[in-house]
């Protein structure tokens, strides 16, 4: 018998045609759909940097036109002009255009704007004549309160002498015993005792109430975790209030439990300078490479909104303190910076350290302003009050009311550097003489801010003699 081999009928080799091609339709489509979105992440990295480099390049003509204005070239009544939109400069492979203008009433108004591939960006500072202020000392103690016995005191014998690099202001006397130096020009209000410097000046501080902190800020963190506020448990210590990881006040831990003995006595909520998000290193070497990072949103490929150059308000007290940990460092990503300003409407405690990954680029100040309703508040406390592990503080500082030590004793830390400065609007009270011991303070006076180099966003400012700008405010804006 002879055997025939069968084939399909005509119409279902015709429907395996049909499926076959819709197969490959789909597979077209999806294949082009996963390109374009592969394509649109890209481009959206290849956009956020180059409008974070727009950013820098904007800074950077703010930076030469402040400069131009500190050297007087600035016609009264008139505009500087250092390229503009149709005839840019070049400047680190974009476009920058910038101007300084005379407003007539003891400010400057800087205008800056860059273009990188495409991207632009722009940024307006408002300078104030007069100085010297607040960011031209290493110390500065105002006495605000008018107390004729306040006498700022640096001591200490051998290697424990204090050393001030920069300059000191006390609205009161200043005293210099020991092996204490201090290098830079002492100003006070009284009497200098033990050094050689200018008396019966009175420089003034800034009015803290006039920069409506609580209306004018980038990022509530008390609303913040308000809102959006869960509870949990982490490796930093202790079970605490968190917040997702794309909300810009996600690097602070709100009333942790493992620190409650610490917090038991204060007025308000007590906010944690840590990151549950970044891994957590217990080494006690005070080094970059050692310490346990913070990571703002928006950098080091973190979700949110860009952290930096924003003012955080903090209606509560603020710590950098952790039971784990010795060391804090904020860290970025590749061609970024860290430029942010806490204002905390109660008080500053600093038991660990806290360092720049780059202290060249990134700027961090501290400001702790009053609580009408709080008699302990607008106060930064310094030292851990168990086991003396501050070292190092990588930052700018304002006390409205005072400074105040924590520990710095004998069974405390034996040294504490400042790299920035120490402004208190009343007086610096740090007292560290037990017995024979004394914890040796050093201060080197950070000048980005007062040179112009850097800005921060929100910093108060200081009227004095003429001749000199501070930076009294500062904002992202867009082309005209």
């Amino acid at each position: 018998m002879r055997i025939t081999k069968q084939g399909r009928p005509t119409s279902e080799r015709g429907s395996a045609l049909v499926y076959a091609m819709l197969g490959i339709v789909v597979l077209t489509g999806m294949s082009a759909a996963i390109m374009t979105v592969g394509g649109a992440n890209t481009r959206e990295v290849v956009d956020a940097v180059d409008a974070g480099r727009a950013l820098y390049t904007a800074e950077a003509g703010a930076s030469r036109a402040v400069a131009r204005t500190r050297a007087g070239l600035v016609p009264e009544d008139g505009t500087l002009v250092l390229g503009t939109v149709d005839a840019p400069l070049a400047f680190a492979g974009g476009d920058v255009w910038a101007s300084a203008t005379d407003n007539g009433d003891g400010t400057v108004t800087v205008l800056s704007f860059a273009d990188v591939a495409g991207s632009a960006q722009g940024v307006e500072l408002v300078l104030q004549e007069g100085g010297p202020g607040i960011y031209s000392s290493a110390l500065f103690a105002g006495n605000r309160g008018g107390d004729p016995t306040y006498d700022l005191d640096f001591g200490g014998v051998g290697g424990q002498g204090d050393e001030i690099n920069g300059n000191v202001y006390s609205g009161g006397s200043i005293s210099v015993t020991g092996d204490a130096t201090i290098n830079g020009e002492l100003t006070a209000t009284a009497s200098i005792y033990g050094g050689a410097g200018e008396t019966g000046q009175s420089l003034p501080v800034p009015d803290i109430h006039a920069e409506d902190y609580e209306n004018n800020h980038e990022f509530n963190v008390a609303a913040s975790f308000a809102a959006d506020g869960y509870s949990a448990s982490d490796s930093l210590g202790g079970t605490a209030m968190q917040l997702p990881e794309d909300d810009p006040s996600h690097i602070f831990r709100l009333n942790p439990s493992d620190r409650e003995t610490d917090t038991s006595a204060t007025a308000k909520d007590d906010y944690f300078l840590e990151d549950p998000y970044e891994p957590v290193h217990s080494s006690s070497t005070v080094d970059e490479g050692s310490a346990t990072p913070i990571t703002l949103s928006g950098q080091a490929g973190n979700p949110g909104p860009n952290g930096s150059d924003k003012v955080y308000f903090i209606d509560g007290n603020l710590w950098v303190h952790n039971r784990k940990l010795y060391s804090f460092k904020f860290a970025t990503g590749i061609d970024e910076s860290v430029r942010v300003t806490f204002i905390v409407k109660g008080n500053i405690y600093f038991s660990d350290n806290i360092l720049y990954e780059d202290s060249d680029d990134d700027a961090v100040a501290f400001l702790a302003i009053k609580d009408d309703e709080e008699d302990d508040s607008g106060n930064i406390y310094f030292g851990d009050p168990v086991f003396g592990t501050l070292e190092q503080m990588d930052a700018f500082m304002y006390a409205e009311n005072n400074f105040y030590d924590n520990n710095l004793d004998a069974d405390g830390s034996k040294t504490v550097t400042v790299n920035g400065n120490m402004t208190a609007g009343n007086q610096v009270l740090i007292n560290r003489d037990v017995g024979d011991e004394h914890s040796k303070l050093t201060v080197n006076f950070d000048d980005r801010i007062e040179s112009g180099a850097i800005t921060l966003p929100g910093l108060p400012s200081s009227q004095g003699e003429a001749g000199t700008f501070t930076v009294a405010s500062w904002r992202e804006v867009r082309l005209p």
